[in-house]
């Protein structure tokens, strides 16, 4: 093919992948008000599943939290209707959406490099998913709680913009899912040659002060939150040791043909 020929089909699978997002989002918006209260205003709630889920397991219950909801701006309803909607779209179209971007570049690698992606589509997929999962049912609702709860007096009251509130939960659940990638970066850079098992062992100290950052940073100030993020990113971690070692171990058997 040639170069504008490959640029004709890189534009027919970016319009497909548009037409996804689009046909998706259009259900999304249409059923819009029932999306806003079941999926993200029912954080704002005590009976929410994993507030419910934390007093059973933990014995950590939390009251109602004290949070209003408004939006300050003429289209500001609107417009958080149509980013959800858009979102949500990008979200559940995902595995589309890659495949049409691997189809473009696998037939530029060679037969190796194939055989070693075979069933990346649905690694990633499935990945980026538990990630979906593990913001909107563990982080998400973590950071409502917390800054919801939070009065630096009793005299403010907590009223979210509608901006606001969206922005923070859609922003925490999507970076999750792309957080759940970290094995496939790491596959991508072992097969590559850039880092090795022997690397991510030796700096897994370090890694683990850098999840007990991460993992501070993004969730509420306390003990029983961090655990509960810390665990699932250096179970990823390790998870990427192996499928390092893996990688390592197949190129060396590549190597001496056995």
């Amino acid at each position: 093919m040639s170069f504008l020929e490959h640029l004709e089909e890189l534009r027919w699978r970016l319009v497909r992948i548009a037409i996804s997002i689009v046909v998706v989002a259009t259900v999304l918006f249409i059923f819009q008000e029932w999306i806003m209260n079941a999926i993200f205003l029912s954080m704002s709630k005590k009976e929410f599943i994993t507030f419910r889920l934390l007093c059973e397991w933990f014995g950590v219950c939390i009251t109602e939290i004290p949070v209003r909801f408004q939006s300050q701006e003429m289209s500001g309803q609107f417009s958080y209707a149509m980013m959800m909607s858009i979102m949500g779209g990008i979200v559940l179209s995902f595995p589309f959406i890659f495949y049409q971007l691997w189809a473009f570049v696998k037939p530029g690698l060679k037969l190796k490099e194939k055989k070693a992606a075979r069933g990346i589509v649905f690694w990633v997929s499935i990945l980026f998913f538990i990630g979906i999962l593990f913001g909107y049912f563990v982080v998400a609702p973590l950071c409502v709680q917390f800054f919801g709860a939070y009065q630096i007096s009793g005299q403010i009251e907590n009223i979210f913009t509608v901006n606001s509130y969206m922005s923070t939960v859609l922003s925490t659940v999507f970076y999750s899912g792309l957080l759940f990638l970290l094995p496939v970066v790491t596959y991508i850079f072992a097969s590559l040659g850039i880092i090795t098992p022997e690397f991510l062992r030796k700096y897994r100290k370090h890694a683990v002060v850098a999840v007990l950052i991460l993992a501070a940073v993004i969730t509420p100030p306390d003990v029983i939150s961090q655990i509960l993020v810390s665990i699932p990113i250096l179970g990823l971690y390790e998870i990427g040791i192996l499928v390092a070692v893996r990688v390592v171990k197949r190129r060396l058997k590549e190597e001496t043909g056995s």
